[in-house]
């Protein structure tokens, strides 16, 4: 048996955006605004409209999620929902009640909420208007909408996150065009990323003045932490690792749970003519908030070597003059997704956090596998009998259990996802749940995957 440890949280991540569907919302986000512009940049025509219908259906897939064995669900409140009015933080009424059954639903299913604050879902108007976390105004105006969650919502959750994989609004909005605004400015990357960890300290903020700091309830934020791996032992290859992991990783790790940028990226970024603006308040404040725990988000490693061309080229700057990406021969593959499989970096992770970052609290907050054309795979019966999903779970539970043997702080595993949702511009093309959405007529069912995940959570541990 692969057994975890006492009170060991099993549970499933998802978002607002991604499943609730926009019944009923007085703002767009960023992606709302981009579908209704831009349809055919989704995969098959389909948005963010219906989603899993999560908004309308969330009384009768709550139970089916506990059915699933999860415990905990981790999701998000959009911010284009619940606030009337972005200046002036007042809320919509029909949006607080939504929130508010639909966490009830939750505890009364036995199911503890972890809510998070921000999914990739900018509110369109303020991306319009300031140019979204381009500004620091939006990092005000982001820390009075927390503020307003954790008054509304705090009496019943305990476990609250400002952002979900900052990095990626930084790839997807402003590096490689895969999220709107859909820029390539390097440079302002670099801002979006500091106005980011910001924005977090003044969250973080916000919540110690309603809850100080006794550890009764917890603050902190969601990471995807892609390990980056050299190619080679050259020193050009390892150069190149070290650069990649100080962008990938310790841009937002550092400040999260250290307090403070690392020397050697602001030093690079510096000598480069692209450092971000900051005053020393603001570091100050980035250096006393600093989070209680961390959420994992873990998919792939990140391999590099030394880059074609050099740095000192005429070009204009991306992060990526510094490194190259490396596809290792042989390696295993999500195929359909693009990403190597390679369990082993998650006990590096947990190995990192307990010997670098004061061995903190931390869960995975997310880890799965998405297929495409999962129908393949149904029975006779139409259950999706996903053995690959399995089996990519399993792996990854036996390095995690590996870590945790080895002294890490890791307190759960939370996969992604509990049911299908809707994922960005691939929309449902590749399925990631435990639970099956037949998206035309929202009829949700349990895979082979999620049979067996409710067996490992009851028995906290596999066999």
């Amino acid at each position: 048996m692969v057994g975890f440890p006492k009170n060991f949280a099993w549970g499933a991540a998802t978002s607002g955006p991604q499943s609730e569907g926009n019944f009923k919302k007085k703002h767009q986000n960023v992606f709302d605004y981009w579908y209704a512009k831009d349809p055919k940049a989704f995969y098959a025509g389909v948005g963010p409209d219906t989603a899993s219908n999560f908004y309308n259906d969330y009384r009768e897939d709550i139970p089916l999620m506990r059915q699933a064995g999860i415990k905990v669900l981790r999701t998000s409140i959009q911010w284009s929902r619940l606030i009337a009015d972005f200046e002036k933080c007042s809320v919509d009424e029909e949006a607080v009640a939504f929130y508010n059954d639909m966490i009830d639903t939750l505890l009364e299913n036995g199911i503890t909420p972890y809510l998070n604050l921000c999914h990739f879902d900018m509110p369109v108007e303020l991306q319009h208007k300031y140019g979204g976390f381009e500004s620091k105004h939006v990092t005000d105006l982001f820390a009075g909408y927390a503020k307003r969650c954790f008054e509304l919502f705090g009496d019943r959750v305990d476990h609250w996150f400002t952002f979900n994989e900052p990095k990626v609004i930084l790839d997807g909005g402003y590096l490689y065009q895969f999220h709107y605004p859909l820029k390539v400015d390097g440079p302002l990357a670099v801002q979006v990323a500091y106005n980011l960890n910001l924005a977090s300290a003044k969250a973080i903020a916000e919540f110690r003045k309603l809850y100080g700091n006794d550890g009764t309830k917890k603050i902190g934020t969601i990471l995807n932490l892609t390990p980056a791996y050299a190619a080679s032992e050259s020193k050009a290859d390892q150069a190149a690792a070290e650069f990649a992991e100080l962008w990938a990783n310790k841009m937002f790790l550092d400040p999260a749970v250290l307090g403070e940028f690392p020397s050697k990226l602001v030093e690079i970024l510096e000598k480069d003519g692209v450092l971000w603006e900051a005053t020393p308040e603001e570091l100050a404040l980035i250096k006393q908030e600093t989070v209680d725990l961390l959420g994992i988000n873990f998919y792939h490693p990140f391999r590099v070597k030394a880059p074609e061309i050099s740095a000192k080229s005429l070009q204009d700057w991306m992060p990526d003059i510094y490194f190259d990406d490396y596809e290792m021969p042989g390696r295993v593959m999500n195929v359909d997704k693009g990403w190597e499989i390679y369990p082993e970096a998650l006990y590096d992770i947990a190995l990192n956090i307990r010997d670098n970052y004061h061995n903190i609290e931390w869960f995975v907050s997310e880890n799965g596998m998405g297929v495409s054309r999962e129908e393949r795979f149904m029975d006779e019966h139409g259950m999706v009998c996903d053995d690959y999903r399995i089996e990519f779970l399993k792996e990854h539970l036996r390095a995690l259990h590996r870590g945790i043997t080895a002294g890490s702080n890791c307190h759960g595993y939370f996969v992604w996802t509990g049911i299908d949702c809707w994922s960005w511009q691939n929309a449902y093309r590749n399925r990631y749940g435990l639970i099956r959405d037949e998206i035309h007529t929202q009829t949700k069912t349990l895979k082979k995957s999620g049979y067996w995940f409710a067996k490992v959570s009851a028995q906290n541990g596999f066999e």
